[in-house]
């Protein structure tokens, strides 16, 4: 009698799983890690008057597709954080980092992802040398004509370099978002 009610238990719950499988009729999609997402800055944010830890937005400029479905429409919200912040020294302007934690679609549905926006300088806005302090008067020989050394005076860099500056990331800007590792999502916006 027990063999019968768990043999009877088993074929029940496996209907059940089989149907719930059966049941789910959505496509589930992986943007790969490197993938170019553009975006507009929602607002204005400097190394002069923000900190680590605070909060930044932004709005993506066009529908990405992948397999021919408008998988991140337009319009569609990106929240991140100021992951690093350098001041400014001698030499060297300011620097940021922004990490990039969450999607919103144009529905509302929350979406998490790891990305930063994009720079050459490893996803790290600004921190370029400044230029030098002063230049220096230096001779400069390029020929001798008939045993005499004609010069030419050259101005050449100093040791010395300039106060770095902040950096400013104004409203409205135009920036790149790049996952570093997949975005899995399971919800499309239906149009």
């Amino acid at each position: 009698m027990r063999l019968l009610i768990t043999f009877i238990l088993l074929i029940s719950t496996s209907m059940c799983f089989a149907s719930e499988a059966q049941l789910r009729d959505y496509d589930e999609f992986d943007i790969p890690a490197g993938s170019n997402i553009p975006v507009i800055s929602l607002q204005e944010f400097s190394t002069a008057y923000c900190e680590e830890g605070d909060t930044v937005s932004f709005k993506t400029t066009s529908d990405i597709y992948l397999y021919n479905k408008n998988i991140i429409p337009e319009g569609t919200k990106l929240v991140g954080y100021i992951d690093k912040k350098n001041e400014p020294i001698i030499g060297t302007n300011a620097a940021m980092r922004v990490f990039v934690n969450k999607m919103y679609l144009t529905d509302g549905y929350e979406v998490p992802i790891k990305a930063y926006i994009y720079t050459s300088n490893n996803n790290i806005i600004g921190g370029e040398l400044t230029p030098p302090a002063d230049y220096i008067k230096k001779p400069h020989y390029p020929r001798w004509v008939m045993f005499r050394a004609y010069s030419v005076t050259q101005y050449v860099p100093g040791k010395q370099r300039r106060m770095g500056e902040h950096v400013t990331i104004s409203s409205g800007a135009n920036l790149i978002v790049v996952p570093i590792e997949p975005i899995h999502l399971t919800h499309t916006v239906i149009d």
